[in-house]
C-alpha cells in the first residue's frame, strides 16, 4: 500500500520550481553582466549556480545533520522508535530511513535527504521525552510524508537558491555603495546606463525578498500536505494534533536553530527565545499551529 499516488506530479513540480529559480538567477546574472559590461559575470553566475545545486543535491543531508549536531542511532539504541518508523514505512511503502537523534530539549523533528532511498528522519530528545506513542507515531508519519511527497529535495533547492540570490544582491549593493559604477557612469552617454543601474538596484533589493516569499509559500503549503498525508498514514489524526499542541506550547529554546534550515523542522525551532529576530518574525516558515490542529481535527479518515 502506498499513500503517495501523486509523487510523479510532485517531482515535476519540484523540477519546475528548480528551473524557475535557475531562470531568476541567470536573469540576475545577465543584468549584472550588462551593468558591469562583462560576460564573465554571467558565465560565473551560471557555473556557480549549477555547482551549488549539484553539491546540495548530493550532500544536503550531511550539511543539515551537521548543522543540527545530530547523531545516528541503530535499532539497539532505541528499539521503540525504530519499530515505530519501521512499521510506518511498511504501511507507506517507503524504504527505511536512517534515524538520528538531536540532543535538544525542545520537542521537534525533521526529514532530509535527496530521495526516499537516501532519506533521514531526525527527532530531538525532547520529542521522545514528551510525547506518548500515538503522538510520536503522528510526528513520524508527518516526516515520512515529507519523504513520500518528495519535499526534501525542493526544500534544499530553495535554501540554496534563495541564499545564492541574496548573495548576488548583496554583491551588487556593495559594489554600488563603494562606487564601482563611477567609471561606467562616466562612459555612458544618455539615460540608458542610468536606467539599467536603477533597475539593477531594484532587482538587488526585491529579488531576495521575492525568493524568500516563494520559499515561505512552498514551506507552508507542504506542511499542511504532510499533516494530511501523515494522518492518513496512521488513520488517527488526533495523534498528530495532540503532538502539535504539546510541541507548539513548549517554550524551550533550541541552540541549533538556524534560519537556513528552520523550514525543515516540524515546528518553528526559534520559539522560546527571549528575543526573536524581527526578520524571522516577518518570514515565518511554518503555518500557525492552531490552523494545522484545526485542519487535522476536521479530517475524516
Amino acid at each position: 500500500m502506498t499513500l503517495y499516488t501523486h509523487k510523479d506530479s510532485n517531482i515535476r513540480k519540484t523540477w519546475f520550481l528548480f528551473t524557475a529559480f535557475l531562470i531568476v538567477v541567470i536573469g540576475i546574472g545577465y543584468l549584472f553582466s550588462s551593468i558591469y559590461q562583462s560576460s564573465a559575470i554571467l558565465y560565473g553566475v551560471i557555473g556557480f549556480a549549477f555547482f551549488m545545486n549539484f553539491f546540495s543535491y548530493w550532500f544536503s543531508d550531511k550539511i543539515v545533520l551537521s548543522m543540527a549536531h545530530a547523531k545516528q542511532i541503530e535499532k539497539k539504541d532505541n528499539p521503540d522508535l525504530y519499530n515505530i518508523v519501521e512499521n510506518l514505512c511498511i504501511t507507506a511503502g517507503l524504504p527505511m530511513p536512517r534515524l538520528y537523534i538531536v540532543h535538544e530539549s525542545q520537542p521537534n523533528a525533521f526529514a532530509t535527504g535527496r530521495d526516499p532511498k537516501h532519506a533521514v528522519v531526525a527527532v530531538t530528545q525532547g520529542l521522545l521525552d514528551k510525547l506518548d506513542r500515538a503522538e510520536l507515531e503522528g510526528v513520524i508519519a508527518h516526516e515520512l510524508s515529507h519523504v513520500g511527497n518528495r519535499d526534501m529535495l525542493i526544500g534544499t533547492v530553495v535554501v540554496v537558491l534563495v541564499g545564492f540570490i541574496s548573495i548576488l544582491a548583496d554583491i551588487f549593493m556593495r559594489s554600488a555603495l563603494w562606487g564601482s559604477f563611477s567609471d561606467r557612469d562616466n562612459r555612458d552617454s544618455g539615460q540608458a546606463g542610468a536606467i539599467i543601474f536603477v533597475i539593477g538596484i531594484a532587482v538587488s533589493i526585491l529579488a531576495p525578498i521575492s525568493a524568500q516569499l516563494m520559499h515561505l509559500a512552498i514551506s507552508r503549503k507542504r506542511e499542511f500536505l504532510a499533516d494530511a498525508s501523515g494522518a492518513l498514514l496512521t488513520r488517527y489524526p488526533e495523534g498528530l494534533a495532540s503532538a502539535l499542541e504539546k510541541i507548539s506550547s513548549a517554550s524551550v529554546p533550541m541552540s541549533v536553530a538556524n534560519n537556513t534550515t528552520a523550514h525543515l523542522w516540524l515546528d518553528d525551532p526559534f520559539k522560546g527565545r527571549q528575543k526573536t529576530n524581527w526578520l524571522h518574525k516577518m518570514f515565518m516558515t511554518h503555518p500557525p499551529a492552531e490552523e494545522r490542529i484545526a485542519a487535522l481535527r476536521g479530517m475524516k479518515v
